[in-house]
């Protein structure tokens, strides 16, 4: 398809209008300072910081596990229904205003079950929202259930067979938490049980982990999607084979500086990924920590990376092949995007 040329100051407008899916997206990881300290007055609970401002200062992280304790913190003041509920809407209003029309939306339920919340609870208030936003803004929203890989398989069991009651609510399960020491083969029997019950199946792999990790998400979870995966560039026959195999990786750059996976965006690895033909998708992680929606990470990536309009067009076409939706509606938003392209001219 021709590509029209478009004004390096006129491409960020570009990126936000046109439609795209986000696959990567932690529910927990994009609630905000501000909502963080109005749940934690609605439900009465304690945090150990005295404001908003000396929240979103300790948002200083130097590897994943800095992260994910703060992350952890910061989720205690979920407790309800109605707090699931608002933490979900937040997220999906941001969403739309990016021009996502599709979400699959990752949640973690050991974080809250362990503190004595239901998985009903969780369940139905992120559900909730999920509907209400296709109500009202049309966008597509599903939810993907994640096992946190620094627990025991037995635990992530528990978690399924609890969650089972809401299958018509959720579409798959993942995994993710602490990546090093806590290798995909780790999970081999809960995920041959999820793929049994006909659910879809990714995993984080290859983030600070070996492209090692990423071998046995695909060889012995058997999953569909690799969640980062950007450890994949250290292993040529590794490349070869996703390239081949179009399993897509649901890359996070602003996340991935943030963690210090690369110094900066100018040394991410996306272009190379793409260069090789691989189906490398953009997201946005854990926004609220990471410093940006989706849209954030693809107008900072490109003007680090100098990427343009065919870029554009290929990462937001490879948004919808890497979902997990029906033919019908697939090709819709393929055609979506191929006329919103169409349509752009040169002063665009």
């Amino acid at each position: 398809m021709h590509l029209p040329h478009i004004a390096p100051d006129r491409l960020p407008s570009v990126l936000h209008r046109m439609p795209k899916a986000e696959l990567h997206i932690h529910i927990e990881g994009s609630l905000e300072p501000e909502l963080i300290f109005k749940l934690a007055q609605r439900n009465g609970v304690r945090l150990p910081y005295p404001d908003v401002q000396a929240l979103r200062a300790a948002y200083a992280f130097t590897d994943l596990q800095s992260f994910l304790d703060i992350y952890y913190a910061g989720a205690s003041v979920l407790l309800k229904e109605e707090d699931f509920f608002d933490m979900a809407w937040a997220y999906l209003e941001k969403a739309a205003a990016d021009n996502v029309v599709h979400a699959e939306i990752f949640f973690d339920p050991q974080t809250h079950t362990a503190r004595g919340v239901s998985m009903g609870t969780v369940i139905r208030g992120l559900h909730h929202a999920c509907q209400r936003a296709h109500q009202e803004w049309g966008i597509s929203a599903r939810l993907i259930l994640c096992f946190l890989r620094h627990l025991s398989e037995a635990e992530a069991f528990e978690t399924l067979e609890a969650a089972l009651p809401y299958r018509e609510h959720f579409i798959g399960v993942g995994l993710d938490s602490s990546e090093v020491g806590h290798p995909p083969e780790k999970f081999a029997r809960v995920f041959a049980r999820c793929r049994e019950l006909g659910l879809h199946v990714v995993a984080h792999a290859g983030e600070e982990g070996p492209p090692a990790y990423i071998w046995q998400a695909l060889d012995v979870l058997r999953v569909q999607r690799i969640d980062h995966g950007v450890q994949a560039t250290c292993d040529p026959a590794l490349m070869q084979r996703l390239a081949q195999t179009r399993v897509p990786l649901t890359v996070c750059p602003l996340s991935n500086v943030k963690l210090c996976v690369f110094p900066d965006l100018r040394r991410h690895n996306l272009r190379q990924l793409l260069d090789a033909g691989l189906c490398v998708t953009i997201n946005s992680d854990d926004p609220a920590y990471f410093g940006g929606y989706l849209n954030d990470n693809f107008v900072q990536l490109f003007a680090a990376l100098d990427l343009g309009p065919r870029e554009a067009y290929q990462l937001a076409l490879n948004s919808f092949e890497a979902s997990f939706v029906d033919e019908a509606t697939r090709r819709g938003w393929q055609r979506q995007l191929k006329d919103f392209f169409e349509g752009l001219r040169e002063h665009d």
